[in-house]
């Protein structure tokens, strides 16, 4: 028995589904984080852990399975091949989270990947040919993404409070909350990207006060520049995905033609591992 497992891991999470070679799907789990840049220790226990899960319930060993893996991290090639290293699967490829999002959103079809949760990450799609850009972790880049505007958030707040920029209710209610400059430089020293990312709820759910509609309009300004660059003059359907991804559509809209995806990142990891199952 040969079945293909498909996983999708983020900063936030990662997410299975075991299919046969019908494409049917026979299990799913969810399990922890899985940056394997990050934290390469913790990635591998959730990647574990969330794959046992699965193979539970299709009633699969490790030998029987072909896995391709998505993950947070995977554009790094040691990384990548660290974390295959550690796999115990018949077979297994480690790729960027982009790549299966975009084989599971656009298809192969020709289009624009937007992916936007904890972190971000873009794909152009034409002819087959699947370029990534973007995604190069929080510190490096992730335009637009949970985590950047997170802290970008608590750093208005700052900058509001010494009166460097306009202040608002919302960045008020922050440095109440947070214990003022002190509780918000504590909490940036010890905060993951993923905690980082909870403060983006805040902005969207916040979205007319006016420090949270000047920080929101940065990072959308930035998303749509992106895809101009990405459209290289041509107009291109455009997929958002990630839990941040129907914030970033409503907005694109006014500009591009964006359209739902066709399948999730376990669904493009899936139909991955079964042509990986294809004997050359």
């Amino acid at each position: 028995m040969v079945l293909y497992l498909g996983i999708d891991g983020g900063g936030t999470g990662c997410r299975a589904a075991i299919a046969d070679a019908t494409g049917r799907i026979l299990g799913r789990a969810e399990g922890g984080p899985a940056n394997i840049n990050s934290d390469p220790q913790g990635a591998t226990v959730a990647i574990l852990a969330t794959a046992t899960a699965a193979m539970v319930q299709a009633g699969a060993t490790p030998q029987d399975v072909i896995a391709v893996l998505g993950l947070a991290g995977g554009g790094m090639p040691e990384a990548a091949r660290a974390t295959e290293a550690r796999l115990p699967f018949a077979r297994s490829r480690v790729v960027n989270d982009a790549v299966t999002a975009a084989r599971g959103a656009l298809g192969a079809g020709d289009g624009i990947l937007v992916a936007v949760g904890t972190g971000s990450v873009f794909a152009v799609q034409r002819g087959g040919v699947l370029e990534q850009r973007g995604g190069r972790g929080f510190l490096m880049g992730d335009e637009g993404s949970g985590a950047v505007l997170g802290r970008n958030l608590l750093s208005e707040a700052m900058r509001a409070g010494d009166g460097f920029a306009p202040d608002s209710p919302l960045l008020q209610d922050i440095r109440h909350r947070m214990g003022g400059f002190q509780g918000i430089i504590a909490f940036g020293n010890r905060a993951s990207p993923a905690e980082f990312a909870q403060m983006a709820r805040r902005l969207v759910d916040h979205r007319d006060d006016p420090a949270a509609s000047r920080v929101l309009d940065a990072a959308a300004s930035q998303i749509d520049h992106a895809v101009a660059v990405l459209q290289a003059g041509a107009d291109l359907p455009v997929v958002c995905t990630g839990g941040l991804g129907p914030f970033y559509a409503e907005r694109l809209a006014a500009r591009w033609s964006v359209r739902p995806a066709q399948g999730s990142a376990t669904d493009g990891a899936i139909a991955m591992a079964r042509e990986l199952g294809i004997p050359a």
